[in-house]
């Protein structure tokens, strides 16, 4: 169990004595050419910039062998670089096994408590009506690609960028589709909580969270609402007798769910689940989004935070932090590149 301070919690100046974890890692050269280390480091709350000069206590040792995904012992001081906090390093080594630390031990995690996600998932699947849908989210969500599913992050940086972040997000998709049938009962709620369930199923493969998150290949190459649409696809495959116009309309969901072509999706949305569905997406996403910007880029003594290029516009605060019923993921920290 470690014992530090966050770094969302230093100021400038404060000293650092901490394992942290290597987010980023690459050997450049100075005008002069000199070698230096360009690294992103980070804990649970944060992750910050930082440089390993060659004058550096460790640096001759470590250059050519630090990777993504190892943990280092920094010792020096919170600094800035042109107003965003940085680490200025004065020793580093690697982590020894004596040090009893891990890359897990990093890496952010919701705020939830995952038993009782899982415990919601799986009810709220136990009540899908519809027996060709509830059998293909069965078949699906089984196994190795449960424990995968309920333990990706949603994203890398965005929103719900921690583990268990994916969970997370699509249980608040699924309780807003379920109110917008309550409100429009035209809508269909097993074809729609359906999508809700698998429009991100996708990422299981597209993001990896050991040792730290990232795209995979496979990500990169063909994105998660190709991949859900092909898992999917292959399922309904498989299963004798599965309604032709039932499996369209599903896989309309999940190609059109992120609402725009320029936003990925292959289709826009075109069916009264799908604008639901998209719809739903966005509130959960900026929301969360929103939220930990809030948290992280508060400027000092202010209640705006620093221009979010993201957003495209600042933030404020509103008394947010002062809330004592925000108790989901207030404190779960994102850093926004």
């Amino acid at each position: 169990m470690l014992n530090q301070s966050e770094l969302s919690s230093l100021v400038k100046s404060d000293p650092i004595d901490h394992f942290l974890l290597v987010k980023k890692c690459e050997l450049r050269l100075t005008k002069s050419g000199k070698e230096f280390v360009s690294l992103e480091l980070g804990d649970k709350s944060n992750s910050l910039a930082a440089n390993l000069w060659d004058d550096v206590a460790g640096f001759k040792s470590i250059k050519n062998s630090l990777a993504v995904g190892d943990v280092v012992k920094i010792t020096g001081s919170m600094d800035e670089y042109q107003g965003n906090p940085q680490i200025k390093i004065e020793s580093i080594r690697l982590s020894k096994q004596s040090d009893n630390v891990t890359p897990k031990d990093f890496l952010p995690k919701s705020l939830r408590d995952l038993t009782v996600m899982k415990k919601e998932f799986i009810s709220r699947l136990e009540k899908i009506a519809n027996p060709d849908l509830k059998s293909l989210l069965q078949n699906i969500f089984s196994d190795e690609r449960f424990e995968k599913y309920i333990s990706v992050p949603a994203g890398k940086m965005w929103h719900h960028s921690y583990i268990s972040g994916l969970l997370e997000h699509t249980l608040e998709i699924i309780k807003i589709c379920d109110l917008m049938c309550d409100i429009h009962p035209e809508i269909n709620r097993d074809l729609l909580v359906c999508g809700a369930m698998l429009h991100d199923f996708g990422k299981i493969e597209e993001l990896s969270y050991d040792p730290v998150f990232e795209y995979t290949d496979k990500g990169k190459l063909l994105g998660h609402i190709v991949i859900a649409a092909m898992i999917v696809n292959d399922e309904i495959n498989k299963t004798p007798g599965f309604p032709e116009n039932l499996k369209i309309n599903l896989l309309h969901l999940i190609l059109s769910h992120q609402g725009k072509l320029e936003y990925a999706s292959p289709v826009v949305p075109k069916t009264l689940e799908a604008i639901t569905l998209y719809q739903a997406d966005e509130l959960s996403a900026k929301v969360n989004a929103y939220k930990n910007v809030i948290v992280n880029e508060l400027k000092p003594g202010s209640n705006w935070t620093k221009f979010i290029s993201l957003a495209g516009t600042d933030m404020y605060s509103g008394g947010l932090l002062k809330n004592p019923g925000n108790e989901n993921n207030i404190d779960n920290k994102t850093l926004f590149d």
